[in-house]
């Protein structure tokens, strides 16, 4: 199961790092994304940064010099509605075909940790209020919802030095918990399909 996963990273890593990257600067507040087309769907390749007076939204530490490296945290509710309009939030399907499309053909000069797979870890904030995992880990929300309470997520982590994807998918485990949607992720967009 292990290998699985490094496999599965190496070719997501493989495929962020070697795929054509585009651009796309949100209207709303002139911030630019690279993005990436993965089996016909383009993902902004980076953590969303986008803050008004009527979004809440986190930098991790509370701190501003955060936001260009790391992006904004979010809490389920706000994630949901927050992509700039044309884009959404991805569903657990959509992360979990990413995970599946990702393809890769040369290996044997790849690096490992975040650079190369252009998952920003901004970490996460706790229902709780606690900021943790910075640079460690890497929390996205999906758009499926568990229930009242619980949302599902992605997530990217360095444990041990040891790169490791999940996703928290009931259609995997029928007994799993998601996360409190009181949490504060990061977002990553995926353009509508016409």
């Amino acid at each position: 199961m292990m290998k699985k996963i490094l496999i599965v990273l190496i070719l997501i890593a493989a495929y962020f790092s070697a795929s054509a990257q585009d651009k796309f600067t949100d209207p709303r507040d002139g911030n630019t994304y690279r993005t990436i087309t993965v089996a016909g769907m383009v993902w902004m390749a980076e953590n969303l940064k986008f803050m008004d007076k009527e979004t809440t939204a986190h930098l991790f530490d509370n701190d501003p010099n955060n936001l260009n490296q790391y992006g904004v945290l979010y809490d389920w509710h706000t994630a949901v509605k927050v992509c700039p309009d044309g884009w959404h939030l991805p569903s657990g399907d959509e992360y979990h075909m990413l995970l599946d499309n990702a393809e890769v053909t040369d290996t044997k000069n790849m690096k490992s940790g975040p650079k190369t797979t252009d998952f920003q870890l901004a970490g996460m904030k706790s229902y709780e209020g606690v900021f943790t995992e910075m640079d460690e880990s890497g929390y996205y929300w999906t758009s499926t919802e568990y229930n009242e309470g619980e949302a599902e997520f992605f997530s990217y982590l360095i444990m041990n030095g040891k790169s490791m994807v999940d996703i928290s998918r009931k259609t995997d485990m029928p007994d799993i918990h998601g996360a409190e949607k009181t949490n504060k992720y990061s977002v990553r967009c995926v353009k509508n399909v016409r």
